[in-house]
């Protein structure tokens, strides 16, 4: 099992002057290695058809409507299922989440792969995010220590990738958005959503 995930939204609280309302973590989770390349190539084979180089990255936020669509009809035949945390940042009590960013991050992280009802379970996990080597270490023993025990882990290996270099990690930023957008108002709030609705395992609202 490999999970991909990314977030949409920023872990600030300042609402009214352009922080995000809504933070989103999607999890893209393969089953099978092999359909998990096979995706990736579909990916691949999509940029070059835009006359991309091969370092440029789809990020939801950067494409025009109709970029996003293509992109997610490309993937949408392959094998994967999606689980979601979404996180309404004006219930967010804690002191703690809201004044620190690093916090904040981790612990959305560790819900999302925690609470899956047992369909996550011995995952070789690959998570966007750079940050420097204290940053890292900490984040990935944090998780270790949350996620893991004798009887259950749920995770066998987690990575902070760059982005830039795995598509897949691009499609779960893409996911994200898609989900973050649905969130919206916005005419095309669920326009994308409704492309990969059939992958979607688990769509959560943190409470």
């Amino acid at each position: 099992m490999i999970v991909f995930i990314d977030d949409s939204g920023d872990a600030g609280f300042k609402l009214s002057q352009g922080s995000t309302e809504f933070f989103v973590i999607a999890m893209v989770i393969f089953d099978d290695e092999l359909e998990a390349e096979k995706t990736a190539v579909s990916i691949k084979e999509f940029r070059r058809s835009l006359g991309w180089p091969d370092y440029r990255e789809f990020r939801f936020y950067k494409l025009s409507k109709d970029l996003r669509l293509k992109f997610l009809n490309c993937v949408n035949p392959f094998r994967f299922r999606i689980r979601a945390l979404v996180v309404d940042k004006k219930i967010v009590r804690s002191p703690e989440l809201k004044s620190k960013k690093d916090k904040f991050y981790a612990y959305f992280i560790k819900e999302a792969l925690k609470h899956s009802d047992g369909t996550i379970m011995r995952a070789k996990i690959k998570i966007d995010g750079s940050g420097d080597r204290v940053f890292r270490k900490n984040f990935l023993a944090y998780l270790r220590k949350e996620l893991n025990t004798d009887e259950r882990r749920i995770m066998i290996h987690c990575k902070l990738v760059d982005s830039s270099g795995n598509v897949l990690v691009q499609l779960a930023d893409m996911i994200a958005g898609s989900i973050n957008r649905s969130c919206s108002d916005k005419k095309d709030a669920t326009m994308y959503k409704n492309v990969f609705q059939k992958h979607i395992e688990d769509e959560w609202e943190f409470q």
